[in-house]
């Protein structure tokens, strides 16, 4: 944030792009350093970028941020309880900001991709990943592009009355 500050003269949009899966198992099964190390990154690493944007924004007048949460923000998946949980964490996030920040000129969103073909699905391939794709109705994977095109949109003035929305981008999954 100082870097772009110092840069660019001020911070007008952000996005909070933290994720790992950490391994899988049952949740009594999780250990206590996965789960430190999931929330560590994928929830403390968001809270931690809107702690240092927001103050940026709000000197500027406004601005717009996107946070990665995922569809496992808005659904349970068995065996990735502390990536389910940390997901759920930014989406919380992400209503709380906007919330408070709105009325100031900063809008706070998400976006929860569904299964997006990045390295870290091609990890997950033994988890069946491919075969939730499918089960979608478009009956394919996303592409990272598709979010990036709507985290772009989010932070654009074409979006200018969205502020605390979870976008969901998973060809359709999560309304079945």
């Amino acid at each position: 944030v100082e870097t772009a500050v110092d840069t660019y003269g001020g911070l007008d949009v952000a996005f909070n792009n933290a994720g790992i899966e950490g391994e899988m198992d049952a949740t009594a099964g999780q250990s206590i350093s996965n789960w430190e190390q999931v929330i560590a990154v994928n929830l403390s690493g968001v809270f931690l970028g809107l702690r240092a944007e927001i103050p940026a924004m709000l000197e500027d007048g406004g601005g717009a941020i996107v946070n990665m949460a995922s569809v496992a923000g808005l659904l349970g998946f068995p065996g990735l309880s502390p990536y389910v949980a940390s997901k759920h964490g930014v989406v919380g996030l992400t209503k709380t900001a906007a919330g408070e920040f709105g009325r100031e000129g900063v809008r706070v969103n998400a976006v929860c991709p569904g299964v997006i073909d990045t390295p870290m699905v091609a990890r997950g391939e033994e988890a069946g990943l491919e075969q939730v794709a499918q089960a979608s109705p478009l009956g394919r994977m996303g592409e990272p592009e598709e979010v990036a095109a709507a985290a772009a949109w989010l932070c654009s003035d074409d979006a200018s009355f969205v502020t605390g929305e979870s976008l969901v981008i998973d060809g359709g999954y999560t309304c079945q």
